[in-house]
């Protein structure tokens, strides 16, 4: 098994990679328009390749150039069955299900790692209620998820609790419509920052979603129109990783450019958090410099930011006191189990954290020891973790490590530029 020997101390300036949510929306919003789009300043993820691909099975064109990615929008639909690799991507499977199905697509959906068992109810019953034949496998997976028909408007209700993947999903979808449709919501929304996120690509493109009290109105018979060209947004998401780095690390003093602190992503929280951890932040216009202090406990509430969630447990389990990690519970059906997956590796390392249904209990100590723990294959477990070697006395191993590549393929590239050290230390047993 390949395993990684991380270690060090960081310091210097570092570009934010391009937000993974964001180009996942631009590159179906530029499909859905007419004519060419030029997406600039893109980071090629495993994810958004994902997302191209499964386009080009429906008819758009997309080429990969450097650093930009030019999209030409579909303009004969397929008549044959579509076959969709999702790969192991969240959002290229619950996105896609629901815009296939108001084009009318006849599809199927496979994926791979975790993605076959992450679920997608209650969007199948929704889609089924609305005039789409969908096919599931008997052992219980979502995948491979079969549709055909044509999705019917109307009234789509759920739990503020759902995924909001299933919203974005739908909003690509109903304006397509000829009917009218409204998007119902029974209790506040989670992860409220990433429909922000859609509804403004949306709005970039020329499609109008009316925001009520309860969710929203869309019309239906709405075109994509192109921009031209547009500019990929930073990515708070994978920012975190370094901020946080700056945060713990001693001696430590690291800028990330090319971050918007007016952005709609919730994960910009990070700063938020830290801050109210005892961090030393300057967030500037387009970015935002950290220096290592010392970090005090504090209750993080993940229910609207759980993708940083397993960064923000390194910091906690080097600040002073208890800190209290609640409302997470859907870190559970992640890539990983990402609650346990973090209670493992912490652990492991020498931190101490106790895992509970909802949440974790953090208590931190000065340093950790270092250790073997596994990436369960997780991206952001993998680079939370090497985050955490900053802090311990030895390094930390971390097996299967190449998991990074589904958000952030340099990560470890970056990780050495700012003084870190990453070596290739064994092939041994499976963990």
């Amino acid at each position: 098994m390949l395993t990684y020997s991380v270690h060090g101390s960081l310091s210097g300036i570092v570009e934010a990679p391009i937000s993974k949510s964001d180009l996942h929306r631009l590159i179906l919003a530029c499909s859905l328009a007419h004519g060419r789009t030029l997406i600039q300043r893109c980071t090629i993820s495993e994810d958004i390749r994902a997302t191209a691909r499964v386009m080009q099975s429906a008819g758009a064109t997309i080429q990969f150039q450097d650093n930009n990615i030019l999209v030409e929008g579909i303009s004969s639909h397929p008549t044959a069955p579509l076959q969709c690799d999702c790969s192991e991507s969240g959002s290229t499977l619950r996105f896609l299900v629901p815009v296939f199905a108001a084009l009318g697509y006849r599809a199927t959906f496979i994926g791979h790692g975790k993605l076959p068992q992450r679920p997608m109810q209650p969007l199948l019953s929704e889609l089924a209620a609305h005039g789409i034949s969908i096919t599931l496998p008997e052992n219980g997976d979502a995948l491979p998820l079969q549709i055909s028909g044509t999705l019917q408007g109307g009234t789509f209700t759920f739990s503020g609790s759902i995924s909001s993947q299933y919203i974005t999903g739908l909003m690509f979808s109903l304006p397509l419509l000829e009917e009218d449709s409204r998007i119902v919501l029974t209790s506040p929304l989670e992860s409220k920052g990433y429909v922000d996120m859609t509804v403004r690509v949306l709005q970039q493109f020329g499609v109008q979603i009316n925001q009520t009290e309860s969710g929203w109105e869309i019309p239906g018979r709405q075109k994509f129109h192109s921009p031209g060209q547009i500019v990929a947004q930073g990515d708070w998401s994978n920012a975190a990783f370094w901020i946080c780095a700056g945060s713990i690390c001693p001696k430590s003093e690291i800028t990330v450019n090319g971050i918007d602190p007016s952005s709609l992503q919730g994960d910009k929280a990070v700063c938020n958090v830290l801050q109210q951890m005892g961090a030393s932040l300057s967030i500037h216009q387009n970015s935002v410099s950290v220096k290592h202090s010392a970090l005090h406990h504090t209750v993080i509430d993940a229910s609207q930011i759980p993708d940083i969630i397993p960064i923000l447990s390194v910091a906690a389990a080097v600040a002073e006191g208890e800190t209290h990690i609640i409302h997470a519970e859907r870190l559970r059906i992640k890539e990983s189990d990402r609650l346990h997956a973090m209670y493992d590796c912490l652990n492991r390392i020498g931190a101490d954290v106790t895992e509970l249904k909802d949440g974790l209990i953090i208590r931190g100590k000065s340093i950790l020891s270092g250790g073997t723990v596994h990436s369960f294959q997780d991206h952001r477990i993998a680079m939370s973790m090497a985050v955490a070697s900053l802090v311990c006395k030895e390094p930390v191993l971390i097996q299967e490590p190449l998991c990074v590549a589904k958000s952030y393929p340099n990560f470890y590239k970056i990780f050495q530029s700012l003084g870190g050290t990453v070596n290739v230390v064994n092939m041994g047993e499976k963990y």
